[in-house]
Parts: structure tokens; C-alpha cells; sequence
């Protein structure tokens, strides 16, 4: 009885773990100060209602130790932003930001904003990383 409830107590551990799983990809190159951005690619998805890909990104320091980020939001090193980006337009919309001091907060209305041109060299990359793979994501 002890082995089974051992057993069950472990797989729902080893469950929660791997809902939780960050797997971040860098998009950008490591800087002169080693801060790079990363997306979320276990967070990505293709939104339903927009058919836009819902990007969690975030930046972190390269080689810091401890480790400084990128982190999800709630973190006491997360610093990033939740974006959707439009893979054939090439404009995003800012859906929330987050740091250790502001949580994140999606606006049920987040469809509505204006979306912005992609201009900057981070926003071009972030483009092509998450979209590069668009197709592939699940719709939510």
C-alpha cells in the first residue's frame, strides 16, 4: 500500500514539474552587458479569435550566477512581456509586461489595441523566431 502511494505521490510531482517547464529560446545576441532576450517557447500559442502567436518573453543575463532571468512572470528576476504578433503583417500588440514589482495582468479586451509596426531589431527577431514555427503551435 506504501509503494502505491509513494508511486502516486511521485507521478503527480513529476506531472506538476513538467506543466511548469520553461523552455526558453534567445532570439537576440548576447549584448555588451550580457542581457539577451528569450521567448517562451513552451508558452506559445496561436490565439483562436486573432490567429495571432502569443509570445511570453523575457530577459536575462548570460553567465550571471546566480542566474538572473529570463524568467515567467512572478519570478523574483522576471522581467519581460506577453506580445502578438501578426506573422504575415509584421506588427505586434503589447498584450501585458510584468517584473517582480508589477504582475502580469491580460486585459480581456487585449484584441482591441492597436497593433504596432515591428521596427526595432529585438521586435524583428522575435518575429522571425516565433513565427518561424507558427504553424506548428497549438491554438488556444
Amino acid at each position: 500500500m506504501r509503494r502505491i502511494i509513494a508511486i502516486a505521490l511521485f507521478s503527480t510531482l513529476a506531472t506538476a514539474s513538467l506543466a511548469q517547464a520553461e523552455t526558453w529560446k534567445g532570439y537576440t545576441e548576447v549584448s555588451a552587458s550580457n542581457l539577451q532576450w528569450s521567448y517562451d517557447a513552451d508558452y506559445s500559442y496561436r490565439d483562436a479569435k486573432s490567429q495571432r502567436v502569443v509570445v511570453l518573453s523575457a530577459v536575462g543575463k548570460v553567465g550571471a550566477s546566480p542566474r538572473m532571468g529570463p524568467s515567467a512572470p512572478g519570478a523574483a528576476d522576471g522581467v519581460g512581456s506577453v506580445v502578438a504578433l501578426d506573422c504575415k503583417a509584421s506588427n505586434m500588440i503589447l498584450v501585458s509586461g510584468y517584473s517582480p514589482k508589477k504582475p502580469l495582468a491580460i486585459a480581456d479586451d487585449w484584441r482591441s489595441a492597436a497593433p504596432k509596426k515591428v521596427e526595432s531589431a529585438e521586435d524583428k527577431a522575435l518575429l522571425a523566431a516565433a513565427c518561424a514555427g507558427a504553424d506548428s503551435l497549438p491554438v488556444k
